[in-house]
């Protein structure tokens, strides 16, 4: 092993390590989440690595991952492409996947299962059809193997300053015309580039002629980022909270503390003590 190899493994690890454990981070019913997920439903995470906190504030959103939910093995009619996931992925045929990039794995498949204890969000393209979404997987699925895009990563975070500070050379790759595609991923980028390989729309730019025509163009996908899956008009927001208020005034049975408990943070509560006038209200009582 390299220098250079042992490095960028060590940054990784050291980026991917749990910096937050707060158990209010899980906010999900996994298993109803689980039951309800449909093929291409892209599915976002709040993560707690170090990764995630650098994403958070690039970004300036809570969500820092993307991922998209290819169903499981039987569920994919081709079966060259069934073949492609059983070279990368070895589990149980009947494991729920997605597809994703991750920092120090690249490009790989894995269970639903691996953010049991995560906050997460499904966003549902609208109407997609089904052999559209055949083909968002076929063309997800080509990407396997490529690395992650660290380089992209950075891009993002300088776009934050202004422009003119950077030298030329250290300036963002973001806006340049490439022909082809990289070989190296982001979990957005990737996504934007399979649900645009069948011209559906994430965040289109819209222009309209002096004729009053209105002509759409697709968004440079290294621009995309996970918040976008969320602020797209064309993406059905789901979610699937531990308490469900689908009944009428479900939450009057919520299970709330009736000690009168007010809590800054998990850990962190109180009982309120009473101003005199309340003392006085309550004795006349």
């Amino acid at each position: 092993m390299g220098i250079k190899t042992w490095l960028m493994d060590s940054m990784s690890a050291w980026l991917n390590t749990e910096i937050d454990d707060n158990e209010d981070a899980r906010l999900t019913d996994f298993e109803r989440l689980c039951e309800e997920l449909h093929q291409v439903d892209v599915l976002l995470v709040e993560g707690r690595t170090r990764v995630s906190q650098v994403i958070k504030s690039i970004t300036n959103s809570p969500w820092t991952h993307s991922m998209l939910y290819i169903g499981r093995l039987d569920q994919i009619r081709d079966a060259s492409l069934r073949d492609k996931i059983s070279e990368y992925y070895q589990g149980e045929s009947h494991e729920q996947l997605i597809i994703e990039s991750m920092l120090g794995e690249g490009t790989v498949i894995s269970p639903v299962t691996k953010y049991k204890n995560e906050h997460l969000r499904i966003c549902r393209p609208k109407g997609i059809s089904r052999s559209d979404r055949q083909q968002v997987i076929a063309f997800s699925l080509s990407q396997l193997g490529y690395d992650y895009d660290v380089r992209h990563l950075l891009d993002l975070a300088r776009f934050l300053f202004p422009y003119g500070i950077f030298p030329r050379r250290w300036r963002s790759t973001l806006f340049q015309q490439y022909a082809g595609r990289s070989t190296r991923n982001l979990c957005s980028y990737m996504m934007g580039d399979a649900f645009g390989s069948v011209n559906f729309p994430i965040l289109p730019i819209a222009e309209r002629g002096e004729d009053g025509s209105l002509k759409l163009y697709k968004r440079n996908p290294r621009l995309f980022t996970p918040k976008d899956f969320d602020y797209s008009p064309y993406f059905d927001i789901i979610k699937y909270p531990f308490f469900g208020l689908d009944d009428v005034a479900a939450y009057r049975s919520l299970p709330w503390d009736t000690e009168g408990m007010i809590c800054n943070a998990s850990g962190d509560c109180f009982v309120p003590l009473k101003s005199a006038d309340d003392s006085e209200e309550s004795d006349k009582e």
